[in-house]
C-alpha cells in the first residue's frame, strides 16, 4: 500500500456531529469553534435539515475552505433526532462529540475530552460544565453536572445528567446500543443515556468547555413542555 492510498484510509479520532436547521445567525461560528480547537484530528459532520435560510450555504462554504468539513443535507425535513442518526452512519471517528448549531466550544474542548477517555477506558460518555449566553454572546450562568458515575446514577431518574450539545461518547458503545430513538424525541438524548449506561461509566468533566446559546426562537425554548412531557415518558418506560 502506498502513502496516498494509507492517508486515503486513515480515519479521524472523533467526529464532531452538527445538526443544522435555521441557524444562519450562528452557524457559522458554531464551525470556527471547531475548526479552531487545539485537538485537530477530527471530521465535522455537519447534516442540515432542509434549512429554509441560509444555513445550507454556509455549511457548504465551510466544506470547501476545510477538508474536514464534511456537509450532507436531508431530502426531506426529518427533525433533530433523525437528522443526527443520519451524521451517525457516516461517522468514522473513534469519539463522537456533539455540537448544536447554535453554541461555541472552547478551544480545548475535544483535547480535554480526549484525554478523559483515553485515561478511563470504563468510561462511554463524558460531559462537562456550560456557560449560558443570550443571543448577543454574552454569558448569563453557568450550568454545572455531576462528576462521578455513582453522583450521575444517583440523579438520573430525576434529570438529564449531562449537556447534550457538549458530550463526546465512544463510538464503540453506540455500536452495542443503537443510536437515537426517535420514539423518544425531543428526549431522545436521556433515553440513550440509559442504554449507555448499562455498558459503561458516566462522568462529566469539572472544566467548562462550551457555551450554551438560549435565545427566545431556539426549538428547545419552544418545546420546553413537549421535552418535559418526553422525558417523563422515558422515566416510566425504564423504571
Amino acid at each position: 500500500m502506498n502513502s496516498a492510498e494509507s492517508f486515503m484510509e486513515k480515519k479521524p479520532t472523533i467526529t464532531v456531529l452538527l445538526s443544522v436547521y435555521n441557524a444562519e445567525n450562528y452557524v457559522g461560528i458554531a464551525i470556527e469553534s471547531i475548526l479552531k480547537q487545539s485537538f485537530t484530528d477530527f471530521e465535522l459532520i455537519a447534516v442540515d435539515d432542509c434549512s429554509t435560510d441560509k444555513s445550507w450555504d454556509i455549511v457548504q462554504q465551510y466544506m470547501k475552505l476545510d477538508s474536514r468539513v464534511i456537509a450532507k443535507r436531508n431530502e426531506v425535513n426529518l427533525g433533530g433526532c433523525k437528522t443526527l442518526n443520519v451524521g451517525l452512519k457516516l461517522a468514522k471517528g473513534k469519539y463522537i462529540a456533539r455540537l448544536d448549531n447554535d453554541d461555541w466550544s472552547y478551544p480545548n474542548r475535544l483535547e480535554k475530552q480526549f484525554d478523559f477517555l483515553e485515561a478511563h477506558p470504563d468510561v462511554g460518555i463524558v460531559g462537562g460544565v456550560m456557560e449560558i449566553m443570550n443571543q448577543h454572546g454574552e454569558v448569563t450562568g453557568k450550568r454545572k453536572y455531576n462528576i462521578s458515575d455513582q453522583e450521575i446514577r444517583n440523579k438520573i431518574f430525576r434529570y438529564s445528567p449531562f449537556s447534550h450539545p457538549l458530550v463526546m461518547i465512544r463510538k464503540s458503545i453506540l455500536d452495542k446500543v443503537g443510536s437515537y430513538d426517535p420514539t423518544y424525541a425531543p428526549a431522545d438524548d436521556y433515553e440513550l443515556y440509559f442504554r449507555i449506561g448499562n455498558e459503561s461509566q458516566f462522568a462529566n468533566l469539572p472544566d467548562v468547555i462550551m457555551r450554551y446559546r438560549v435565545i427566545p426562537s431556539s426549538i428547545t425554548f419552544m418545546q420546553t413542555k413537549k421535552m418535559e412531557l418526553a422525558t417523563i415518558n422515558v422515566r416510566n418506560q425504564l423504571q
